[in-house]
């Protein structure tokens, strides 16, 4: 079956490239509804298979393509971070990818919360979201949409939160699925990486995942600050649209830890339900052993796939043991990320949208077209290393956010009616942490270039940023706005964050810079 289905792919690819560049022109720039064309079709749960309407096993390799939880909410941003148009998705197709992993944000997609903020409208968004998918599935690649970024009430979803909210969420689903309930090409994964009771995997971290909570702090999800849609919720959301879609659902632990999923399994009247795992080097369930007690107990009840895979070295060792464990039970996976940083801030695959490969990619690319019977681009045997300096310490969460390899030049000189204010706030957990800041321009002119300096009291380290450009040395830390986020009007503000570890203790910077210009903090 695997055999007759690799050969099915590779059908798809010629005859994707075989359409005119006119044609790809109509379907990107057209206002034309979610469908599917080249991709797989009919995608359902059989045992513990994805099957297509033939009843072909499909067991898809790809990779996530970050952007489209964080630009839109960033002004001067876009949609999708980096091109998503036939020439882009052509360079995935000579890697043998047949997956792509699409995170998207919640406020962004609803037209809530004065989202998005790019200049777009929620249609447009909307529409953008669909042209992609309509694009990928015509050169015959699997879908996966992923409610990434979420935020209850009026906060803005600037990041990733421990479970999703009551809110929204709920609302985001049933957007979603009633858009793409026509498309049998496509999969929905209902939450990125949730970690209620973080690296305590009790019965009330699974309660919580499973039921949710009425309000903030109610049981079973005391340790969250919202009201929380559990998976059941979100499960029934799709289905009351008469959606049939497949659902991927991450464990705990940053969607790391299987350990009680087959217990805690949602009710679904499909029958169409699929166990995410997030597996990176520094996750506590990255070993061989584990993976044989966890994710292949639960592997051989349901469909597995790894929704995001990756190591923070800038190189492929981790992988190269990880992919071959994986093919040898049939668990699909998708690589972070296809987008061009630093491999030392956040796991890249590429140096560029042409396809060029990291060294980390290039164990990826090498991997994938070895599935096809492609020949393999020789491995270096001594990758490049990351910055010294820089390099992430192991962390428990796996979002990374961008950091693009070339740096803005900001206008670093105070100017006459200049002012600022930052907030600075933590949630934090043993070893790691993530800050979310708010930088308000309180003067009376317009920012046009932006630099943030602050400094760690104690022994904090940044291991990855968004919505700014994060470098450090010692305990000096500086961001410098990223291309699409250089302007702060007067009375305005933009949210850099980052995620960091910590050792002994985690207290707050006590002085923020903007231009030289020393903030008030909120």
């Amino acid at each position: 079956m695997k055999s007759k289905g690799r050969f099915q792919l590779l059908s798809f690819i010629v005859v994707a490239l075989l359409i005119s560049s006119a044609a790809i022109a109509s379907v990107v720039h057209s206002s034309t509804p979610a469908h599917a064309a080249g991709a797989p079709t009919g995608l359902h749960v059989v045992g513990n298979q994805l099957q297509d309407g033939s009843g072909h096993v499909i067991v898809p390799h790809g990779v996530n393509h970050m952007g489209g939880e964080y630009s839109c909410i960033s002004s001067g941003g876009h949609t999708f971070d980096g091109p998503v148009d036939q020439t882009a998705i052509s360079a995935m197709l000579t890697w043998g990818i047949t997956l792509v992993r699409i995170p998207l944000n919640e406020d962004c997609w609803l037209g809530i919360n004065g989202q998005p903020s790019d200049g777009t409208t929620a249609a447009q968004y909307q529409q953008d979201v669909m042209n992609y998918v309509n694009l990928l599935n015509a050169n015959g690649i699997i879908a996966i949409l992923d409610l990434h970024w979420t935020a209850p009430g009026t906060q803005i979803a600037s990041g990733q939160l421990p479970m999703p909210d009551a809110n929204h969420a709920p609302a985001f689903w049933t957007s979603v699925a009633t858009t793409f309930k026509g498309n049998s090409s496509v999969l929905f994964d209902l939450y990125n990486e949730p970690y209620p009771g973080f690296n305590n995997a009790t019965t009330t971290g699974w309660s919580c995942w499973l039921n949710g909570s009425s309000a903030a702090q109610t049981s079973p999800c005391s340790d969250i600050g919202f009201a929380v849609a559990g998976m059941q919720s979100l499960v029934n959301a799709v289905r009351a649209t008469g959606s049939t879609t497949p659902l991927m659902l991450g464990g705990l632990a940053y969607s790391n830890d299987l350990s009680q999923w087959l217990q805690y399994k949602p009710t679904d009247p499909a029958n169409n339900l699929i166990a995410s795992t997030h597996i990176y080097n520094f996750n506590v369930c990255s070993n061989t052993s584990c993976w044989n007690s966890q994710t292949a107990v639960v592997a051989a009840k349901v469909p597995v796939i790894a929704g995001e895979i990756g190591e923070n070295d800038c190189a492929h060792g981790f992988i190269d043991s990880l992919m071959p464990w994986l093919d040898s039970h049939g668990i699909g996976y998708s690589a972070w990320t296809w987008n061009p940083y630093n491999c030392s801030t956040t796991p890249a695959l590429i140096t560029d949208y042409t396809g060029t490969p990291t060294a980390y990619g290039l164990g990826f690319k090498n991997h994938l077209l070895s599935l096809v019977g492609s020949n393999p681009t020789p491995v270096p045997t001594t990758p490049p290393t990351a910055t010294p300096g820089t390099t992430p310490t192991p962390r428990p969460t796996v979002t990374p956010s961008p950091t693009p390899v070339h740096t803005p030049t900001p206008t670093s000189t105070p100017s006459p009616g200049s002012g600022c204010k930052v907030g600075y706030s933590v949630n934090q957990w043993p070893g790691g942490f993530t800050a979310n800041m708010t930088l308000t321009n309180t003067g009376s002119t317009t920012i046009n270039g932006w630099t943030l300096v602050f400094t760690f009291p104690a022994s904090q380290q940044v291991t990855q940023g968004w919505s700014g450009i994060f470098t450090q040395q010692g305990s000096k830390v500086t961001v410098v706005n990223q291309s699409y986020n250089p302007t702060i009007a007067p009375g305005t503000s933009l949210n850099p964050g980052f995620n960091g570890s910590w050792s002994g203790s985690n207290p707050s910077p006590t002085s923020f810079t903007l231009n030289g210009v020393t903030c008030s903090i909120a």
